[in-house]
């Protein structure tokens, strides 16, 4: 079971790669799809291995909210815009060597530092190790997206990935806590991402980009 986790955790990693890396935003948004449903299915492994049945709640919420709905207004809206995103700040190859590089470095931080991060007895060893270890690594390539992305459309997704580092830290640190589940059905977002997306196609609607850096046409 330990096995089953780790395995999914490090398709989280791949899915965020892709989500983050992919020009096309379709394509980012089918990624994104993907790694919530990975988690959903992490999340489902958890409460049977622990076990703590609480948790099956969080999985229903995940996958209505980030299987689903999120998908959905990312797929509603991302017919109001182009669905190539606008150039980045950093090209295509330099940002791909970039983005290994931080996977590399933070999962490997992260996870040779475990015990001194959590300290505490009841998550040490692994399938925890490993989590946390992605988790961290999830969080901080959705911030990279978010920092080096000129597309509005491309940093709400790199918000949702963030979101996902966020809840998959959440499982690891506190796996056993009937509470975890119910702290994690709070932290969705998804009222936020709805908000977003809509004043972005309003953005296109006006200006025809995505570009953030382009919102000082909106003055006057």
């Amino acid at each position: 079971m330990q096995l089953i986790i780790i395995i999914l955790s490090f398709a989280l990693v791949l899915t965020s790669f892709l989500t983050v890396e992919s020009r096309d935003l379709v394509k980012s948004s089918r990624a994104y799809l993907a790694q919530a449903l990975l988690l959903v299915v992490i999340l489902a492994v958890y409460a049977v291995y622990l076990p703590n049945h609480e948790l099956f709640l969080w999985c229903v919420m995940i996958l209505i909210t980030k299987g689903i709905m999120v998908p959905y207004l990312l797929r509603y809206y991302g017919r109001k815009v182009s669905r190539q995103e606008a150039e980045p700040l950093i090209s295509f190859w330099p940002s791909l060597v970039i983005a290994l590089g931080l996977i590399i470095v933070f999962f490997w931080l992260t996870h040779s530092n475990y015990s001194f991060i959590v300290p505490s007895d009841a998550v040490a060893g692994e399938p925890y190790r490993t989590n946390l270890a992605v988790a961290v690594t999830v969080l901080c390539l959705g911030l990279y997206a978010l920092l080096t992305r000129r597309d509005a459309v491309k940093a709400v997704i790199a918000l949702c990935l963030m979101e996902n580092g966020v809840h998959l830290a959440l499982m690891s640190l506190a796996p056993t806590i009937p509470e975890t589940a119910m702290i994690g059905v709070a932290t969705d977002v998804v009222i936020s991402i709805w908000m977003l997306l809509y004043i972005i196609t309003g953005i296109y609607s006006k200006n025809g980009s995505t570009d953030a850096w382009e919102l000082s046409k909106l003055r006057g």
